[in-house]
């Protein structure tokens, strides 16, 4: 079966690819970074997300629960040991303030057509289509291919939202298929990439001039580099020229798109019990996001922010 695990699904997105985009985000991801704002993708696996901030206190995910995850403490405060969780999802069910969720659910190709073909209205007044993310979209590679070919059959666009760390072969069977490439390039740095995402980006840039150089092989296909922005990490114009030389260089780009950092994902950290690495770090100013579009734009590249 090729079935996956989807976590979230955005409808009139209008900042993953052209037009008006239906947005399934795919569950897993082989980095680990720290500014990542959807860590409940992380892990291949559904998981237990626990909104603290709606809970009343009720005590229902108590009542619901055969395994003990759920318990009250002398206190009367609510408390959920994930190991004893089977992720069956009935607290979730019972809570009446959607406090709990469980992050992450099977669908099949066909289920995501369905979910894409409400949406292909807007499609065709936009020039819109379907985007695959994550997570890593493509560690979900025989789910992602039938998805993508489900989409084919029906003419509606389809795209990519990609770190590129994967098998080589992995990410040339995708190109097959998909019409655009989002890709992202977090830091030209190998040892910094490692240190801000947990893997080096030798892989990540060998595939992206693989990927390219197949593309225009072909005649079709695109690619969008997609750049993160972020202060005291990856800000500074030495990095910064570095990309844009990159970028550049890609017989296949379609544009640039700078990605502001922002901490709308701190809480979620929470929810999960996971550490939120980034601390106190604010968002860049306007005038940096403007220097940083200035300089791919004297490569002669489309640049533009993103969202």
């Amino acid at each position: 079966m090729n079935n996956g695990i989807i976590f979230d699904i955005k409808r009139y997105s209008i900042h993953d690819g052209p037009g008006i985009r239906t947005t399934f985000f795919l569950k897993g991801c082989p980095l680990s970074c720290w500014w990542c704002h959807n860590p409940e993708g992380m892990s291949s696996q559904p998981i237990l997300v626990r909104h603290s901030n709606r809970c009343i206190g009720c005590g229902r995910c108590i009542e619901s629960c055969s395994t003990g995850a759920w318990s009250r403490s002398t206190e009367g405060r609510l408390s959920y040991d994930r190991r004893k969780c089977t992720l069956c999802g009935k607290c979730a069910d019972a809570c009446p303030s959607a406090a709990i969720e469980i992050a992450g659910k099977e669908m099949s190709p066909g289920d995501v057509f369905l979910e894409a073909k409400k949406d292909i209205p807007f499609y065709d007044q936009s020039g819109g289509g379907v985007t695959f993310s994550g997570g890593e979209p493509l560690l979900q590679i025989r789910f992602l291919l039938a998805c993508l070919h489900k989409m084919q059959e029906e003419e509606i666009h389809t795209a990519v939202d990609t770190s590129g760390y994967c098998e080589e072969s992995t990410i040339l069977d995708a190109a097959k298929i998909a019409d655009l490439f989002l890709f992202d390039i977090k830091h030209i740095d190998p040892k910094k990439h490692e240190y801000y995402t947990g893997v080096s980006n030798h892989i990540i840039l060998s595939n992206l001039k693989k990927l390219d150089e197949t593309l225009a092989r072909r005649g079709r296909g695109r690619i969008n580099i997609r750049m993160p922005l972020i202060p005291g990490i990856n800000d500074d114009s030495e990095n910064l020229e570095a990309v844009a030389k990159l970028s550049a260089s890609l017989k296949t780009l379609s544009g640039v798109n700078i990605l502001p950092y922002h901490s709308t994902g701190e809480g979620k950290y929470r929810n999960l019990g996971m550490e939120y690495k980034m601390g106190n770090v604010l968002p860049p100013q306007d005038k940096k996001i403007a220097e940083a579009l200035d300089i791919f734009r004297s490569q002669n590249i489309e640049a533009a922010k993103g969202g």
